[in-house]
């Protein structure tokens, strides 16, 4: 059952009074025009754009900080993203390998395709042209900050998705310490990593070199990754600086695979039994380069040029291989050409933005048979080609006291062609199709206070396929999907207001309704059991509640504080009005998850408190015939943090809850049994970072 309009209208309400009686005898905040100076020198004044470009989003926006993440053991996007709401992540059971779903993104869970969310470095693509993130390895200690813009509030970066965007900022010698970081825990895992660099007058480098192992908590599960990020930058003049950006990723992992109910029941940490012989591998070996040069072209006006270039390898023996018969290796290389235009202009009280992204990806190489992981004969040459081309431009105008009106569109267009020949029959596949949208937003937002605001938001959503959804159409002929697009309406409110005189409070708040038509879902294939072959459905919806409530309570005038902080999701995915599954829950996503933990900090740098999640339970097929239990997880973090160095121990799943953490979709249980992973089990971490 999802909300109806008057449901959404009754939580909103309860939560913007209380809010709005915040304001009497308040200042409110004007967003007056700001110099835009050239260099970020410090992380204070990167974070001080990045909370006003913020503030200037009428949607469900959230930063992130690399600070607050070197208190915990993080390894995945899905350790990074824990306390961002609206987020379901699904992580612990290939390495640091993260499934993704923003706001229903996805529902479909298949492993070799994560799209929906467009992921971005410095503003520069990362996702492919055609939208997946399938080689994709991002490692969140790697940024300096992340910004996540959920659904169409990625408009500000151009994204044309359904589950918007991440755009992960690098630091720089100018606003980082040359650090070492050393981590390590429960199986087998071990971290290392250490930045060095350097600033010599108007020149500046950074170079992280970071190396991870991981034995694993399932069988066939090791991972060994190392990886390199660099950047240095030059100041050309007091009106331009240029930034080159190189990483290198070189990423081998065993894969576990997924389990049936019973073989979960046995063994919930098993590898699959054909895992093993098979040698199910995903190894992927990349490249990147980018460079970014910026313009301060007067006292109200920036330009920003890019360019990046990115080259992944991938092995990846993922069916058969223990036995004669159907085995399937992947071997390809995938290519991806990214570039990006944004013009900032300040004009009275108009902020004005306009952007262009523009990405070209191209995979070649082929399917293979194989015999446990080691490459054999030709099945399928592959030969595919995307392009994506965003044109944004967006007004922010404060036409009023305390208020501004957002308003703007994005044209989309691209193309997306697969080229598959059989090698024996030599027969070839090529849909290829042409796609083309115009996405108009409009929203509002009223300053409450000096640090709170409310906002609103009616947005067009759009995406189209992948290459890889294109390959598994359900029609095997060379006809073509349709791209997924529908409307959003969101209303909600953020800030920070005082609670006496040493303490204060945070919030995020956002609630969403979007119909959805011809959205993508991978079903099962009724000729083949364990393929899934996607297609459109013509009308869901996805609703959802989105709130982020933290606060620092004072105790007495030594430094002591306590430090709450939850996250909460509440989602509704349904099918409707569907002439199979009625109106149906989308499965993969619980319908609520909560998130959080209550810290206690000493003004010596000591902190520690406990962890929770909560899960609600999940269906894991379209039929609603699986239900996937939900869980409650208890941790427990401590540490002291330090100006030039930290230490932390972490405790995860203290009550050794066997859970469910990812799902492999079918049609329906009682005809294709759902298949399951297992989540993390009791685990210990400890880490410690020294600046020098």
């Amino acid at each position: 059952m999802f909300l109806t309009a008057r449901q959404l209208f009754i939580a909103c309400l309860g939560v913007f009074l209380p809010l709005v009686t915040f304001a009497d005898g308040q200042d409110a905040y004007v967003l007056d025009a700001v110099t835009v100076q050239v260099r970020p020198d410090s992380a204070a004044q990167t974070k001080v754009d990045l909370e006003r470009e913020q503030a200037l989003t009428p949607g469900g926006v959230t930063l992130l900080e690399a600070e607050d993440l070197t208190e915990r053991n993080v390894v995945s996007i899905g350790d990074m993203l824990r306390y961002v709401p609206g987020m379901w992540t699904g992580t612990g059971s290939t390495g640091d390998d993260t499934f993704i779903s923003s706001r229903g993104s996805n529902l479909d869970a298949v492993a070799y395709d994560g799209n929906g969310v467009k992921l971005m470095v410095d503003g520069l693509p990362v996702t492919a042209a055609d939208g997946n993130n399938h080689n994709s390895f991002i490692d969140p200690l790697a940024a300096r900050y992340a910004v996540i813009a959920r659904g169409a509030n990625a408009l500000t970066y151009g994204a044309s998705t359904l589950g918007g965007a991440i755009n992960f900022i690098s630091p720089t010698a100018r606003n980082t310490d040359n650090q070492i970081y050393l981590s390590g825990g429960s199986h087998g895992t071990v971290q290392s990593r250490i930045t060095a660099g350097g600033v010599e007058g108007d020149v500046d480098g950074l170079v992280t070199v970071e190396q991870r192992s991981y034995d694993g908590f399932r069988g066939h599960q090791e991972q060994q990754r190392s990886s390199v990020y660099a950047n240095t930058g030059w100041q050309i003049n007091e009106v331009v600086e240029n930034r080159f950006y190189f990483t290198y990723v070189d990423n081998d992992q065993e894969l576990p695979g997924s389990l049936t109910q019973a073989q979960f029941d046995d063994d919930p940490y098993q590898a699959n039994p054909n895992n093993i012989p098979g040698n199910f591998l995903k190894n992927v070996e990349s490249w990147r380069v980018a460079n970014r040069t910026q313009w301060q072209l007067d006292d109200t006006s920036r330009l920003v040029v890019g360019f990046s270039f990115e080259d992944q390898h991938l092995y990846h023996p993922i069916v058969g291989g223990a036995s004669p018969g159907f085995s399937l290796l992947i071997d390809n290389d995938q290519t991806t050409f990214g570039t990006n235009i944004r013009y900032d202009k300040q004009l009275g009280n108009h902020d004005l933005l306009f952007g262009l992204n523009y990405g070209e990806t191209r995979v070649k190489g082929g399917n293979y048979s194989h015999s446990g992981g080691t490459r054999g004969a030709p099945d399928v040459r592959v030969d595919n080609k995307a392009d994506n081309l965003e044109v944004f431009a967006m007004d922010r105008w404060h036409f009023a006291d305390r208020w501004t009106l957002v308003y703007g569109a994005q044209a989309v267009t691209g193309t997306r062609e697969v080229d598959n020949v059989a090698v024996a029959s030599g027969v070839e596949r090529n849909p290829k199709d042409d796609y083309e949208s115009i996405n108009p937003r409009a929203g509002l937002i009223y300053q409450v206070a000096a640090r709170s605001e409310l906002f609103a938001n009616v947005s067009k959503l759009y995406e189209a396929p992948t290459l890889y959804e294109l390959e598994d159409d359900v029609d095997a002929s060379d006809e073509t999907l349709d791209a997924m697009q529908g409307v959003v309406g969101e209303i909600g409110t953020r800030g920070v207001a005082p609670l006496g005189q040493a303490s204060e409070w945070n919030w995020e708040v956002s609630v969403y309704y979007a119909q959805i038509e011809n959205e993508i879902l991978s079903m099962n294939n009724p000729s083949a059991s364990g393929t899934s072959l996607a297609l459109n459905v013509e009308d869901t919806i996805h609703a959802g509640v989105e709130a982020l409530i933290g606060a620092s309570f004072a105790l007495g005038n030594d430094g002591q504080r306590i430090e709450p902080l939850l996250s909460m999701t509440y989602n509704d995915f349904t099918f409707d009005n569907d002439p199979e599954y009625g109106d149906n829950q989308l499965p993969v996503a619980p319908t609520f998850f909560i998130k959080g933990e209550v810290m206690y900090r000493h003004g010596n740098g000591f902190f520690a408190g406990p962890t929770f999640d909560i899960v609600d339970d999940r269906y894991g097929d379209f039929a609603n015939n699986k239900d996937v239990e939900g869980y409650e997880l208890l941790g427990l973090r401590t540490g002291v943090t330090r100006d030039s160095w930290e230490v932390y121990l972490e405790g995860r799943n203290l009550t050794d809850e066997v859970y469910v953490t990812n799902v492999s979709v079918s049609n329906d249980e009682t005809i294709n049994p759902v298949r399951i992973q297992a989540g993390e089990p009791r685990s210990v971490y400890a880490g410690v970072r020294f600046d020098f």
